[in-house]
Protein backbone atom coordinates (compact mmCIF):
# COMPACT_ATOMS: atom_id res chain seq x y z
CA UNK A 1 0.00 0.00 0.00
CA UNK A 2 0.98 3.03 -1.15
CA UNK A 3 1.84 6.26 1.54
CA UNK A 4 -0.86 8.54 -0.64
CA UNK A 5 -3.63 5.80 0.03
CA UNK A 6 -2.39 5.27 3.79
CA UNK A 7 -3.06 9.07 4.29
CA UNK A 8 -6.34 8.46 2.61
CA UNK A 9 -6.87 5.42 4.70
CA UNK A 10 -5.94 7.80 7.58
CA UNK A 11 -8.27 10.40 6.66
CA UNK A 12 -11.43 8.46 6.39
CA UNK A 13 -11.02 6.60 9.85
CA UNK A 14 -10.48 10.02 10.91
CA UNK A 15 -14.11 11.41 9.29
CA UNK A 16 -15.89 7.84 10.60
CA UNK A 17 -14.62 9.00 13.75
CA UNK A 18 -16.08 12.56 14.10
CA UNK A 19 -19.26 11.63 12.33
CA UNK A 20 -19.65 8.58 14.77
CA UNK A 21 -19.28 11.26 17.69
CA UNK A 22 -21.80 13.62 15.90
CA UNK A 23 -24.70 10.96 14.98
CA UNK A 24 -24.06 9.95 18.88
CA UNK A 25 -24.66 13.27 19.90
CA UNK A 26 -27.53 14.07 17.81
CA UNK A 27 -29.44 10.67 18.74
CA UNK A 28 -28.71 10.58 22.58
CA UNK A 29 -30.19 14.34 22.73
CA UNK A 30 -33.67 13.56 23.00
CA UNK A 31 -33.32 11.00 25.58
CA UNK A 32 -32.18 12.76 28.55
CA UNK A 33 -33.34 11.86 32.11
CA UNK A 34 -31.40 8.45 32.26
CA UNK A 35 -28.21 8.33 33.88
CA UNK A 36 -26.63 6.09 31.24
CA UNK A 37 -28.27 8.10 28.03
CA UNK A 38 -26.78 11.24 29.80
CA UNK A 39 -23.63 9.56 30.24
CA UNK A 40 -23.21 8.96 26.76
CA UNK A 41 -24.82 11.91 25.54
CA UNK A 42 -21.93 13.28 27.64
CA UNK A 43 -19.56 11.21 26.01
CA UNK A 44 -20.51 12.24 22.35
CA UNK A 45 -20.60 15.80 23.11
CA UNK A 46 -17.06 15.50 24.29
CA UNK A 47 -15.75 13.56 21.15
CA UNK A 48 -17.49 15.85 19.32
CA UNK A 49 -15.80 18.85 20.77
CA UNK A 50 -12.50 17.00 20.52
CA UNK A 51 -12.89 15.90 17.03
CA UNK A 52 -13.97 19.08 15.66
CA UNK A 53 -11.19 21.31 17.50
CA UNK A 54 -7.94 18.50 16.45
CA UNK A 55 -9.98 18.75 12.96
CA UNK A 56 -9.93 22.37 12.66
CA UNK A 57 -5.96 22.19 14.34
CA UNK A 58 -4.66 19.88 11.49
CA UNK A 59 -6.23 21.39 8.66
CA UNK A 60 -5.42 24.77 9.48
CA UNK A 61 -1.52 23.70 9.13
CA UNK A 62 -2.10 23.14 5.43
CA UNK A 63 -5.15 25.19 4.34
CA UNK A 64 -8.04 27.79 5.20
CA UNK A 65 -10.88 25.21 7.36
CA UNK A 66 -13.95 25.57 4.93
CA UNK A 67 -12.16 27.80 2.70
CA UNK A 68 -12.59 30.42 5.33
CA UNK A 69 -9.97 33.21 5.92
CA UNK A 70 -9.43 32.59 9.23
CA UNK A 71 -6.31 34.36 10.95
CA UNK A 72 -3.25 32.14 11.87
CA UNK A 73 -4.76 29.42 9.40
CA UNK A 74 -3.12 27.59 6.09
CA UNK A 75 0.12 28.10 8.35
CA UNK A 76 2.31 25.98 6.11
CA UNK A 77 1.76 28.04 2.58
CA UNK A 78 1.52 31.79 4.65
CA UNK A 79 5.08 30.44 6.08
CA UNK A 80 6.46 28.53 2.94
CA UNK A 81 9.75 30.39 2.28
CA UNK A 82 10.07 30.13 6.33
CA UNK A 83 9.44 26.79 5.81
CA UNK A 84 12.10 25.72 2.83
CA UNK A 85 14.25 27.77 4.20
CA UNK A 86 13.96 25.74 7.86
CA UNK A 87 13.61 22.70 5.65
CA UNK A 88 17.15 23.40 3.32
CA UNK A 89 19.16 24.51 6.65
CA UNK A 90 18.42 21.76 8.62
CA UNK A 91 18.98 19.49 5.96
CA UNK A 92 22.71 21.36 4.67
CA UNK A 93 23.68 22.21 8.13
CA UNK A 94 22.48 19.00 10.71
CA UNK A 95 21.55 16.21 8.55
CA UNK A 96 23.91 16.41 5.68
CA UNK A 97 26.70 18.52 7.37
CA UNK A 98 29.98 18.81 5.70
CA UNK A 99 31.68 17.07 8.89
CA UNK A 100 29.15 14.11 8.81
CA UNK A 101 29.65 13.48 5.06
CA UNK A 102 33.70 13.76 5.56
CA UNK A 103 33.23 11.25 8.57
CA UNK A 104 30.99 8.65 6.79
CA UNK A 105 33.33 8.78 3.64
CA UNK A 106 36.29 7.81 6.02
CA UNK A 107 34.34 4.90 6.95
CA UNK A 108 33.94 3.02 3.61
CA UNK A 109 36.00 0.61 2.68
CA UNK A 110 35.98 1.92 -1.01
CA UNK A 111 38.35 -0.09 -2.53
CA UNK A 112 37.35 -3.42 -0.64
CA UNK A 113 33.79 -3.02 -1.91
CA UNK A 114 34.96 -2.78 -5.44
CA UNK A 115 37.80 -5.44 -5.38
CA UNK A 116 34.89 -7.80 -4.44
CA UNK A 117 32.47 -6.70 -7.03
CA UNK A 118 34.70 -7.06 -9.75
CA UNK A 119 35.99 -10.21 -8.55
CA UNK A 120 32.83 -12.06 -8.38
CA UNK A 121 31.51 -10.30 -11.79
CA UNK A 122 34.98 -10.87 -13.62
CA UNK A 123 34.25 -14.85 -13.82
CA UNK A 124 30.75 -14.24 -15.33
CA UNK A 125 29.79 -15.08 -18.35
CA UNK A 126 27.74 -11.42 -19.14
CA UNK A 127 31.20 -9.74 -17.82
CA UNK A 128 33.08 -11.89 -20.48
CA UNK A 129 31.00 -11.40 -23.00
CA UNK A 130 30.41 -7.60 -22.04
CA UNK A 131 34.26 -6.81 -21.53
CA UNK A 132 35.12 -8.22 -25.53
CA UNK A 133 32.44 -6.09 -26.49
CA UNK A 134 33.62 -3.19 -25.36
CA UNK A 135 37.12 -3.49 -26.47
CA UNK A 136 36.33 -4.86 -29.90
CA UNK A 137 34.35 -1.88 -30.45
CA UNK A 138 37.51 0.29 -29.11
CA UNK A 139 39.35 -0.95 -31.60
CA UNK A 140 36.97 -1.07 -34.36
CA UNK A 141 36.33 2.56 -33.96
CA UNK A 142 39.85 3.30 -34.59
CA UNK A 143 40.04 4.99 -37.54
CA UNK A 144 43.32 4.67 -39.09
CA UNK A 145 43.43 7.51 -41.85
CA UNK A 146 43.39 9.84 -38.84
CA UNK A 147 46.07 8.27 -36.95
CA UNK A 148 48.07 8.11 -39.73
CA UNK A 149 49.86 11.82 -39.88
CA UNK A 150 50.28 11.60 -36.29
CA UNK A 151 52.46 8.11 -36.61
CA UNK A 152 54.55 9.54 -39.52
CA UNK A 153 55.15 12.87 -37.55
CA UNK A 154 56.17 10.82 -34.50
CA UNK A 155 58.63 8.56 -36.96
CA UNK A 156 60.06 11.40 -38.66
CA UNK A 157 60.62 13.52 -35.40
CA UNK A 158 62.42 10.55 -33.89
CA UNK A 159 64.56 9.82 -36.64
CA UNK A 160 65.55 13.49 -37.13
CA UNK A 161 67.05 13.70 -33.71
CA UNK A 162 68.36 10.11 -33.75
CA UNK A 163 72.04 11.09 -33.45
CA UNK A 164 74.00 9.44 -36.31
CA UNK A 165 77.47 9.79 -34.51
CA UNK A 166 75.82 6.69 -31.96
CA UNK A 167 73.92 4.76 -34.18
CA UNK A 168 77.21 4.54 -36.27
CA UNK A 169 79.28 3.38 -33.00
CA UNK A 170 76.41 1.02 -32.25
CA UNK A 171 76.84 -0.19 -36.25
CA UNK A 172 80.90 -0.34 -35.72
CA UNK A 173 80.43 -1.99 -32.37
CA UNK A 174 78.01 -4.97 -34.09
CA UNK A 175 80.39 -5.03 -37.53
CA UNK A 176 83.77 -5.66 -34.72
CA UNK A 177 81.76 -8.23 -32.60
CA UNK A 178 80.86 -10.51 -35.83
CA UNK A 179 83.90 -10.16 -37.22
CA UNK A 180 83.89 -8.04 -40.48
CA UNK A 181 87.36 -6.93 -40.52
CA UNK A 182 88.23 -10.52 -41.57
CA UNK A 183 85.20 -10.99 -43.43
CA UNK A 184 85.50 -8.24 -45.47
CA UNK A 185 89.46 -8.75 -46.24
CA UNK A 186 88.78 -12.45 -47.09
CA UNK A 187 85.83 -11.17 -49.45
CA UNK A 188 88.07 -8.92 -50.92
CA UNK A 189 90.84 -11.46 -51.55
CA UNK A 190 88.74 -13.92 -53.21
CA UNK A 191 86.75 -11.61 -55.28
CA UNK A 192 90.51 -10.26 -56.43
CA UNK A 193 91.75 -13.54 -56.70
CA UNK A 194 88.73 -14.47 -58.74
CA UNK A 195 89.14 -11.81 -61.21
CA UNK A 196 93.39 -12.71 -61.87
CA UNK A 197 92.84 -15.54 -62.63
CA UNK A 198 90.85 -15.03 -65.83
CA UNK A 199 92.46 -14.92 -68.91
CA UNK A 200 91.94 -11.88 -70.33
CA UNK A 201 92.90 -10.09 -66.62
CA UNK A 202 96.45 -11.60 -67.57
CA UNK A 203 96.45 -9.75 -71.47
CA UNK A 204 95.12 -6.46 -69.33
CA UNK A 205 97.28 -6.22 -66.58
CA UNK A 206 100.16 -7.13 -69.42
CA UNK A 207 98.53 -4.43 -71.30
CA UNK A 208 98.86 -1.74 -68.81
CA UNK A 209 102.58 -3.03 -67.76
CA UNK A 210 103.82 -2.24 -70.76
CA UNK A 211 101.92 1.27 -71.01
CA UNK A 212 103.73 1.77 -67.94
CA UNK A 213 107.22 1.05 -68.62
CA UNK A 214 107.22 2.95 -71.79
CA UNK A 215 105.87 5.98 -69.92
CA UNK A 216 108.56 6.25 -67.37
CA UNK A 217 111.65 8.73 -67.73
CA UNK A 218 114.90 7.75 -67.10
CA UNK A 219 118.67 8.69 -67.62
CA UNK A 220 121.93 6.36 -68.83
CA UNK A 221 121.68 2.85 -67.40
CA UNK A 222 118.08 3.03 -66.05
CA UNK A 223 116.63 3.68 -69.50
CA UNK A 224 118.83 1.29 -70.79
CA UNK A 225 117.72 -1.59 -68.80
CA UNK A 226 114.20 -0.34 -69.21
CA UNK A 227 114.85 -0.53 -73.21
CA UNK A 228 116.22 -3.80 -72.54
CA UNK A 229 112.90 -5.42 -70.22
CA UNK A 230 110.83 -4.09 -73.61
CA UNK A 231 113.02 -6.13 -75.84
CA UNK A 232 112.80 -9.08 -73.90
CA UNK A 233 109.33 -9.34 -72.81
CA UNK A 234 106.39 -9.43 -74.36
CA UNK A 235 102.99 -8.16 -73.11
CA UNK A 236 101.53 -11.73 -72.73
CA UNK A 237 105.01 -12.52 -70.96
CA UNK A 238 104.84 -9.47 -68.35
CA UNK A 239 100.71 -10.11 -68.01
CA UNK A 240 101.59 -13.64 -67.04
CA UNK A 241 104.85 -12.55 -64.15
CA UNK A 242 102.38 -9.90 -62.99
CA UNK A 243 99.91 -11.76 -62.47
CA UNK A 244 101.85 -14.42 -60.81
CA UNK A 245 103.04 -11.56 -58.65
CA UNK A 246 99.71 -10.88 -57.36
CA UNK A 247 98.22 -14.30 -57.40
CA UNK A 248 100.93 -15.07 -54.69
CA UNK A 249 100.32 -11.71 -52.54
CA UNK A 250 96.80 -12.55 -52.62
CA UNK A 251 97.61 -16.48 -51.15
CA UNK A 252 99.72 -14.85 -48.88
CA UNK A 253 97.35 -12.81 -47.49
CA UNK A 254 94.82 -15.69 -47.08
CA UNK A 255 96.69 -17.30 -44.38
CA UNK A 256 96.31 -16.90 -40.61
CA UNK A 257 98.98 -14.50 -38.47
CA UNK A 258 100.80 -13.76 -42.10
CA UNK A 259 102.17 -9.89 -40.79
CA UNK A 260 100.83 -8.23 -43.82
CA UNK A 261 97.01 -10.01 -43.39
CA UNK A 262 97.24 -8.93 -39.64
CA UNK A 263 98.62 -5.18 -40.71
CA UNK A 264 95.45 -5.16 -42.77
CA UNK A 265 93.30 -6.16 -40.67
CA UNK A 266 94.25 -3.85 -38.25
CA UNK A 267 93.72 -1.12 -40.53
CA UNK A 268 90.12 -1.81 -41.84
CA UNK A 269 89.55 -2.44 -37.57
CA UNK A 270 90.72 0.85 -37.03
CA UNK A 271 88.77 2.42 -39.60
CA UNK A 272 85.88 0.71 -38.54
CA UNK A 273 86.23 1.73 -34.85
CA UNK A 274 86.52 5.44 -36.03
CA UNK A 275 84.17 5.78 -38.19
CA UNK A 276 81.93 7.24 -35.86
CA UNK A 277 84.26 10.14 -35.26
CA UNK A 278 84.76 10.81 -38.69
CA UNK A 279 83.53 14.01 -38.97
CA UNK A 280 82.97 14.77 -42.75
CA UNK A 281 81.13 10.80 -43.00
CA UNK A 282 78.72 12.31 -40.39
CA UNK A 283 78.37 15.53 -41.94
CA UNK A 284 77.26 13.20 -44.94
CA UNK A 285 75.43 11.00 -43.54
CA UNK A 286 72.90 13.76 -41.81
CA UNK A 287 72.71 15.56 -45.13
CA UNK A 288 71.42 12.07 -46.63
CA UNK A 289 69.37 11.39 -44.04
CA UNK A 290 67.99 14.92 -44.16
CA UNK A 291 67.26 14.52 -47.88
CA UNK A 292 65.82 11.25 -47.59
CA UNK A 293 63.27 12.73 -44.59
CA UNK A 294 62.28 15.18 -46.60
CA UNK A 295 61.57 13.29 -49.96
CA UNK A 296 60.04 10.16 -47.92
CA UNK A 297 56.76 9.02 -47.98
CA UNK A 298 55.49 6.75 -45.53
CA UNK A 299 51.74 7.30 -45.59
CA UNK A 300 50.44 4.05 -47.24
CA UNK A 301 53.30 2.05 -46.13
CA UNK A 302 52.44 2.93 -42.49
CA UNK A 303 48.22 2.83 -42.87
CA UNK A 304 48.06 -0.65 -43.99
CA UNK A 305 50.38 -1.66 -41.45
CA UNK A 306 48.40 0.28 -38.78
CA UNK A 307 45.15 -1.42 -40.42
CA UNK A 308 47.13 -5.10 -40.23
CA UNK A 309 47.90 -4.36 -36.44
CA UNK A 310 44.46 -3.59 -35.98
CA UNK A 311 43.21 -6.64 -37.90
CA UNK A 312 45.63 -8.69 -35.75
CA UNK A 313 44.68 -7.27 -32.50
CA UNK A 314 40.55 -7.94 -33.24
CA UNK A 315 41.77 -11.74 -34.22
CA UNK A 316 43.78 -11.48 -30.36
CA UNK A 317 40.95 -10.42 -29.00
CA UNK A 318 37.79 -12.43 -30.46
CA UNK A 319 39.81 -15.71 -29.64
CA UNK A 320 38.68 -17.43 -27.10
CA UNK A 321 41.96 -18.06 -25.16
CA UNK A 322 42.04 -14.36 -25.20
CA UNK A 323 40.06 -13.98 -21.96
CA UNK A 324 41.70 -16.39 -20.37
CA UNK A 325 45.53 -16.15 -21.16
CA UNK A 326 45.69 -12.80 -21.47
CA UNK A 327 42.81 -10.72 -19.54
CA UNK A 328 41.63 -12.40 -16.74
CA UNK A 329 45.56 -12.49 -15.45
CA UNK A 330 45.38 -8.81 -16.10
CA UNK A 331 42.88 -7.85 -14.46
CA UNK A 332 44.17 -10.05 -11.58
CA UNK A 333 47.15 -8.83 -11.50
CA UNK A 334 45.86 -5.08 -11.12
CA UNK A 335 43.19 -6.64 -8.37
CA UNK A 336 46.28 -7.56 -6.55
CA UNK A 337 47.92 -4.58 -6.75
CA UNK A 338 44.77 -2.84 -5.55
CA UNK A 339 44.47 -4.73 -3.15
CA UNK A 340 48.04 -4.20 -1.67
CA UNK A 341 47.73 -0.36 -2.04
CA UNK A 342 44.21 -0.56 -0.56
CA UNK A 343 44.74 2.12 1.97
CA UNK A 344 46.87 4.57 0.17
CA UNK A 345 44.34 4.23 -2.81
CA UNK A 346 41.31 4.69 -0.01
CA UNK A 347 43.11 8.14 1.13
CA UNK A 348 43.37 9.04 -2.15
CA UNK A 349 39.67 8.45 -2.79
CA UNK A 350 38.70 9.53 0.56
CA UNK A 351 40.33 12.55 -0.12
CA UNK A 352 39.39 13.35 -3.64
CA UNK A 353 35.91 13.17 -1.94
CA UNK A 354 35.99 15.57 0.62
CA UNK A 355 37.21 17.78 -1.48
CA UNK A 356 34.95 17.45 -3.66
CA UNK A 357 32.06 17.70 -0.65
CA UNK A 358 34.07 20.88 0.34
CA UNK A 359 33.96 22.57 -2.67
CA UNK A 360 30.51 21.90 -3.72
CA UNK A 361 28.35 21.33 -0.37
CA UNK A 362 26.26 24.73 -0.36
CA UNK A 363 24.69 22.97 -4.25
CA UNK A 364 22.90 19.61 -1.64
CA UNK A 365 21.30 23.36 0.14
CA UNK A 366 20.57 24.93 -3.77
CA UNK A 367 19.29 21.85 -5.00
CA UNK A 368 17.12 20.86 -2.54
CA UNK A 369 15.59 24.80 -2.91
CA UNK A 370 15.49 24.42 -6.31
CA UNK A 371 13.26 21.27 -6.50
CA UNK A 372 11.18 22.87 -3.50
CA UNK A 373 10.89 26.40 -5.65
CA UNK A 374 9.91 24.41 -8.67
CA UNK A 375 6.50 22.86 -6.64
CA UNK A 376 3.61 24.82 -6.07
CA UNK A 377 1.68 25.73 -2.75
CA UNK A 378 -1.05 22.83 -4.00
CA UNK A 379 1.44 20.25 -5.15
CA UNK A 380 3.99 20.55 -1.95
CA UNK A 381 0.92 20.66 0.49
CA UNK A 382 -0.39 17.38 -1.15
CA UNK A 383 3.16 15.62 -1.01
CA UNK A 384 3.15 16.78 2.80
CA UNK A 385 0.07 15.58 3.64
CA UNK A 386 0.52 12.61 1.93
CA UNK A 387 3.93 12.17 3.71
CA UNK A 388 3.01 13.13 7.86
CA UNK A 389 -0.91 13.40 7.26
CA UNK A 390 -1.27 9.96 8.12
CA UNK A 391 -0.07 10.49 11.39
CA UNK A 392 -1.95 14.07 11.55
CA UNK A 393 -5.39 12.28 10.82
CA UNK A 394 -4.62 9.62 13.54
CA UNK A 395 -4.63 13.02 15.93
CA UNK A 396 -8.25 13.87 15.10
CA UNK A 397 -9.45 10.36 15.88
CA UNK A 398 -7.35 10.30 18.91
CA UNK A 399 -8.88 13.70 19.53
CA UNK A 400 -12.97 12.45 19.08
CA UNK A 401 -12.00 9.38 21.13
CA UNK A 402 -9.95 10.90 24.36
CA UNK A 403 -13.12 13.71 24.47
CA UNK A 404 -15.49 10.94 24.09
CA UNK A 405 -13.87 8.85 27.34
CA UNK A 406 -13.08 12.42 29.18
CA UNK A 407 -16.98 13.26 28.48
CA UNK A 408 -18.02 10.12 30.08
CA UNK A 409 -15.47 10.61 32.87
CA UNK A 410 -16.87 14.33 33.75
CA UNK A 411 -20.87 13.26 32.68
CA UNK A 412 -19.93 10.91 35.64
CA UNK A 413 -18.82 13.18 38.36
CA UNK A 414 -20.92 15.75 37.43
CA UNK A 415 -23.78 13.37 38.04
CA UNK A 416 -22.03 12.29 41.48
CA UNK A 417 -21.83 16.04 42.97
CA UNK A 418 -25.73 16.10 41.73
CA UNK A 419 -26.62 13.03 43.58
CA UNK A 420 -24.16 14.11 47.15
Amino acid sequence: MTTKTKSKSSRKIARYSLIIMGVGFIATAPFQGSFWVELLHGGFEAGLVGGLADWFAVTALFRHPLGIPIPHTALLPNNRKRMTNGLVSMLKNDWLSKESIQEKVKQIPLTEKLIAILDKQIHTDKFRKGIIKLITQMIRYIEIEKITPFVKKQIISTLSKMEMSKFLQLVSSQLLNEQFDKKALDHILIKAETWLRKEQTSQRLGTVSMNVLSKIEADGMLQFALKSIQSLLTEEKLGNIVQNLLLSVIKSLQYENEPNREALILYIRNEIQGINDNKDVLVSIEKWKGQLLAKWEPDQTITESLQQIQKSALDLVEDHEFIDMYLIPLMNHILDNIKENSADIDNWIQKQIIILVENNHEQIGNLVQENLDKLDNDTLIDMMENNIGKDLQWIRVNGAVCGFIIGILLTGIQALFRLA
